[in-house]
């Protein structure tokens, strides 16, 4: 479902991304992990149109977007999730997933399936995004994603900040979209540990290159790996 290829971005002299090439097949819950500065997030933005690849590719469902508007990446189906949890905070719940659906118009989901997956929006639904705590306002960002009915969602730090039983709640819904949906998920993580727990598979970013790429049961007992590249 997407294929990233020999992809490098370039921030002025400085190279973020390094050649990158990796694949996600429909339905699987890719990893990227890495310590900060290791190119995670470039990746991600390079990859959704926010940044531009100084070369290499990025296909779609078998269809170069490597240079394709931002607007187009997401009607052709890829969402991302920047860190921060970036809610419009003088909206209320329901008028943030609203803005969502936009892109895809009648194809958009409806607001009663993510009032399903997340019923506390359906409680503050009419209430400010500004009210919201850190867990909700991550479900909102993510919903929002959702409402563009996405082939792929890539997702930034989804645990930052929040507490382990949120978090834990936030990686079983991953999963459960992957496995219900057969969304295709790239997930940047510093929590290692819970990003390989529903993972696929496991890729280890450092200065921008792919330093490993395993399954994540084998990934998360290398201790010496994770020792020189996660911090653990």
């Amino acid at each position: 479902m997407l294929d990233v290829e020999e992809l490098v971005t370039d921030y002025g002299p400085v190279r973020a991304v390094d050649g990158v090439s990796l694949r996600v097949d429909e339905g699987e819950v890719t990893a990227v992990l890495g310590a900060n500065g290791a190119g995670k997030t470039s990746l991600l933005r390079t990859i959704s149109g926010l940044e531009r690849a100084s070369s290499g590719r990025v296909v779609l469902a078998g269809e170069d977007i490597t240079h394709t508007a931002v607007e187009d990446i997401v009607r052709r189906g890829l969402a991302h999730v920047p860190e921060g949890r970036g809610v419009i905070a003088e909206l209320t719940v329901e008028e943030n997933l609203r803005v969502g659906g936009l892109w895809r118009r009648q194809e958009s989901a409806s607001l009663e399936d993510m009032y399903d997956l997340f019923p506390a929006l359906r409680e503050r639904r009419s209430k400010p995004a500004a009210t919201l705590s850190g867990g909700e306002r991550q479900m909102l960002s993510i919903g929002r994603a959702l409402m563009g009915r996405p082939r792929v969602l890539l997702l930034d730090e989804p645990s930052l900040g929040l507490a382990p039983v949120l978090v834990a709640q936030i990686m079983s819904l991953v999963r459960k979209l992957a496995d219900t949906l057969g969304l295709t998920v790239l997930l940047v993580e510093q929590n290692a540990r819970s990003a390989l727990s529903i993972a696929t598979r496991g890729v280890v970013l450092n200065l921008g290159r792919v330093v490993a790429e395993q399954d994540p049961d084998k990934l998360a007992a290398d201790d010496r790996l994770l020792h020189a590249y996660l911090g653990f």
